[in-house]
């Protein structure tokens, strides 16, 4: 029998390469995509299959009962994105991070507990471990969340697994560094150096530029979990995904520069934002062994190909900087 998916916040960066690379892999599934379309949320992002048989989408919240329960009741999986996901705002104001990511996800936990799934794969995130000192992260770890967005999710994340220990509920929980990708909003730090570059703007880059992450592209997560959806039956589980590969925002930048040929005199200090992180990084050896998994990626052809489709789509990111104009003098020109 072909599989049922409710996706929630499937507008999203990752959601939306989520769909797209699932009903290509498998057409014959159905796809729910629910999603509440904050100013995260783009429907543009799916408009070549809003017409497909098989998807179908749903403006709605997670934290709304009324709206989700009937979806879970359909649903043979959950892969749960919905989240507010960006440090920068959960540090000006948490109130939002803590409804969307920690009540909506009870909520959806709660109707599953009622209506039985096969799975529900909660999308957790590298930043409720904190920083990685000597090494990165492993899942048996303590949470050592830094910034509000962080704790939230790790809240999420230990509420979902509260739910498998207390009722059965056939929780997977996926924890990934860095993603980046395609559609990917231009107020997170890739597509906005890149667009930023693109216009001779400058990239603002906190305190030093030191601070490392490990990234991951989009793709190789969207087959990562997959995996969880075919493969997995070890409920109650945390999984690790990531690349391995780790560079510093400056180096972030230099890669940025060079493919679009900018000088580096566009890079801008700017006051560091509290309470940043120094490293993320995460070791996905036991997501590896387990589902013999690796990603298929290369770093720098992922990142060169993900800015020039920046550069390819104007049309896509312009009018959505218009909309955040406001929220970047905030941040960055506000904070000399």
């Amino acid at each position: 029998m072909p599989l049922k998916l409710l996706v929630t916040g499937g507008a999203g960066f990752i959601g939306s390469n989520f769909i797209h690379y699932i009903m290509s892999a498998h057409p014959d599934w159905y796809v729910c995509n629910l999603d509440k379309l904050t100013y995260a949320g783009n429907l543009e992002n799916l408009s070549d299959i809003e017409d497909n048989p098989k998807y179908r989408f749903v403006h709605g919240d997670v934290a709304d009962r009324a709206t989700v329960d009937p979806l879970v009741k359909w649903a043979d999986i959950i892969v749960h994105f919905a989240a507010e996901t960006h440090v920068d705002r959960s540090v000006m104001d948490a109130g939002d991070f803590v409804t969307t990511d920690v009540f909506g996800t009870f909520v959806l936990l709660d109707c599953a507990k009622i209506h039985g799934l096969q799975k529900f794969i909660h999308i957790s995130t590298d930043e409720v471990y904190g920083e990685a000192h000597d090494r990165p992260c492993l899942e048996s770890d303590p949470l050592m969340p830094k910034s509000p967005y962080a704790a939230s999710k790790a809240g999420a994340d230990r509420l979902a697994y509260s739910y498998w220990a207390t009722h059965k509920v056939p929780v997977l929980v996926s924890r990934c560094s860095n993603n980046y990708g395609p559609f990917q909003l231009p107020e997170k730090m890739i597509p906005l150096f890149a667009t930023n570059a693109i216009e001779d703007r400058p990239l603002p880059v906190y305190g030093t530029g030191e601070n490392r992450r490990d990234w991951i592209h989009v793709l190789d997560h969207c087959r990562a979990l997959e995996l969880l959806i075919l493969e997995a039956d070890c409920f109650g589980e945390v999984f690790n995904v990531s690349s391995g590969h780790e560079v510093t925002i400056l180096q972030m930048c230099d890669h940025i520069l060079k493919a679009l040929e900018k000088p580096k005199e566009l890079i801008e200090f700017v006051v560091d934002r509290p309470g940043h992180v120094l490293r993320h990084a995460v070791n996905s050896d036991k997501f590896r062994k387990m589902f013999n998994w690796a990603p298929e990626v290369e770093f720098e052809d992922g990142i060169r190909e993900t800015v020039l489709w920046y550069k390819s789509h104007p049309e896509w990111w312009r009018k959505i900087k218009e909309r955040l104009a406001r929220y970047y003098e905030r941040q960055y020109v506000e904070r000399k």
